[in-house]
């Protein structure tokens, strides 16, 4: 038994995904790859709650339109001009650019923080897809208020499927993104099925001629459910905007986009902000009205696309949860003392497993998105100012200012003041974490620039 183990470990250790140097020119993907996995992940289960989470937000038709156009376009233009260029000149992840400009010390703590964040949001995403077995077994979902498990069953079923999405994250951006091509179209086309199937439901006729009355009065009607608080317009902006803010500002997509031909492969973000940050938020929020605006995404699918629906809010966690692992075990490697990736992947899966036990994090995910954006994004801001900034207005690069140093102090000054001085701002959740991007960007070239060690 003991020699079947180490055979087994012996094949895992083949999978190499260049943890801790530059991807070769020969692994480098093409672009559908990109579309497909910016679509697979985006067009995911985060967007039947997040939809729906607007509806009971009392969001108006209008602001909700708008507000979508201008925030993902922000979103793509992040992705686009802040992280793919770095991730293409430097072929690295953050994690591991980040020790050289910040210290192994710096980078250990943002790491170990970083990775943290992603279980949290990978368990969201299990939880998610477990609404949909769950209604399949008859096991209640939890209500919209629950912190803790509501049976064996509900705990159960999120073990389970937190096995399977983690096993496919360790086996590598190759086949994530190969899950991602089956998956995305067809969770996409149940997403458009879904929201029109329960159209008649609300009132819309045949030939959409009413569409837009029954959009303001019976689904993005301007009034919150009782216990929400009210969006507007500008909420809708930043949220779509700063909910990948990681990702982009942060710089975390570095670990896939560094696997890109050309920069300007970013813009294939676009396949996932549109089609899924947008039209499938707009298909979950019709959805959501048309269940008696009852959170359980499961539920949702099921009584607009039955058994298809159910499987894919599965198959969309799925989507969502296997990228955000394979990045929080990217993080963790990066600090291990030369663990392979899938070992801390596998670490990375149980923390998560057990994190989506829990509903409170999916129950208030758009606070949490926002939350793990503003704790990261000003580590991104420190990056850009060393590879971007830095070299155009004569600032030395940390590498040669500082050689050897095991703990960035301007990089850490920087991290904790923006965190926290955002945070503490008298301003909605979901600006803070552009506050704190610009102000780290600012601060570190200060101290910087006043020769701060």
């Amino acid at each position: 038994m003991a020699s079947r183990f180490e055979q087994l470990a012996e094949q895992m250790d083949q999978l190499y995904e260049f943890d801790r140097e530059p991807v070769s020119n020969e692994k480098l993907q093409s672009g559908a790859k990109f579309a497909a996995l910016f679509a697979g992940e985006h067009v995911a289960a985060t967007e039947f709650v997040i939809g729906a989470f607007f509806v009971l937000h009392g969001v108006g038709a209008k602001d909700l339109v708008l507000g979508l156009l201008l925030g993902n376009t922000l979103a793509v233009l992040s992705w686009a001009l802040l992280c793919a260029p770095i991730a293409v000149d430097t072929r690295l992840t953050v994690y591991w650019y980040v020790r050289k400009v910040a210290g192994p010390g710096l980078m250990a703590v943002y790491n170990v923080v970083n990775g943290v964040l992603y279980c949290g949001i990978a368990g969201a995403m299990i939880s998610v897809a477990a609404t949909a077995v769950g209604l399949s077994l008859n096991v209640r979902s939890p209500e919209l208020d629950a912190v803790f498990p509501n049976s064996v069953g509900w705990v159960l079923i999120t073990i389970s499927i937190g096995a399977l999405m983690t096993l496919i994250a360790i086996l590598g951006f190759e086949k994530l993104t190969t899950f991602a091509e089956i998956c995305a179209p067809w969770i996409f086309v149940v997403f458009i099925a879904g929201a029109l199937s329960m159209l008649p439901r609300l009132g819309v006729a045949s030939d959409f001629s009413n569409f837009w009355e029954i959009a303001e009065t019976k689904i993005w009607t301007g009034i919150p459910t009782e216990g929400q608080e009210k969006y507007g317009f500008w909420h809708i902006v930043f949220f779509s905007w700063v909910c990948n803010a990681s990702f982009h500002m942060g710089l975390s997509d570095m670990a896939t986009l560094r696997y890109a031909r050309n920069w300007k492969y970013g813009f294939f973000s676009a396949f996932g902000m549109f089609p899924g940050h947008m039209l499938a938020w707009m298909c979950s929020g019709i959805m959501m009205a048309a269940v008696a605006r009852e959170m359980n995404p499961g539920l949702m699918a099921f009584e607009a696309a039955g058994i298809a629906g159910a499987f894919a809010v599965l198959a969309a966690g799925w989507t969502t949860a296997n990228p955000t692992l394979y990045r929080a075990g990217l993080a963790f490697q990066a600090v291990s003392s030369n663990w392979p990736r899938w070992r801390v992947t596998l670490i990375a899966g149980a923390i998560t497993t057990i994190v989506s036990c829990f509903p409170i994090i999916f129950m208030r995910l758009l606070d949490y998105v926002a939350v793990y954006g503003l704790a990261l994004v000003p580590i991104g801001s420190v990056v850009f100012a060393e590879h971007v900034l830095f070299p155009r207005i004569g600032i030395e690069p940390a590498e040669r200012a500082m050689p050897g140093v095991i703990f960035n102090r301007p990089a850490a000054i920087t991290w904790v003041v923006a965190v926290a001085g955002a945070f503490l701002l008298p301003m909605h959740l979901f600006y803070k974490p552009v506050v704190a991007y610009l102000a780290g960007l600012a601060l570190y070239t200060l101290l910087r620039r006043a020769g701060v060690k």
